[in-house]
């Protein structure tokens, strides 16, 4: 079980944490996919991916957001957003976050309405 970082029902997420979140629900919404994901980079850049579900290749949301900021050139993570109906960031996605951005890279979990519930570590 994953401890939650931060309680987002009180504070909120920041300016560029409520971007990335709503990047990545709007790529849920506009793709028609279980999920969305959008991270955020070093420089501040964003990479915006929903899941994909081909016959020969499964990824998550947030493994193919991180997929394509390794791609662009990106050397580390400041933050990460999924939004879905899950109630949990799986391991195997939190671990893809740790390798680009460390241990305490957080990652935001929202619903599809865009609320987020949680914020967990990485790592």
């Amino acid at each position: 079980m994953l401890a939650v970082m931060s309680d987002q029902s009180t504070a909120g997420p920041n300016p560029e944490d409520r971007k990335i979140v709503t990047l990545a629900r709007s790529a849920r919404a506009r793709n028609a996919v279980p999920e969305g994901a959008a991270v955020r980079d070093e420089t501040g850049r964003t990479y915006v991916a929903g899941s994909v579900a081909l016959p020969s290749l499964r990824l998550s949301a947030l493994r193919t957001a991180v997929a394509m900021a390794v791609a662009s050139g990106a050397t580390s993570l400041e933050a990460a957003a999924v939004v879905s109906e899950a109630a949990q960031v799986p391991a195997e996605d939190l671990a893809t976050v740790r390798d680009l951005g460390g241990p305490a890279t957080p990652v935001l979990l929202a619903g599809p309405d865009g609320e987020v519930h949680s914020t967990v570590p990485a790592g």
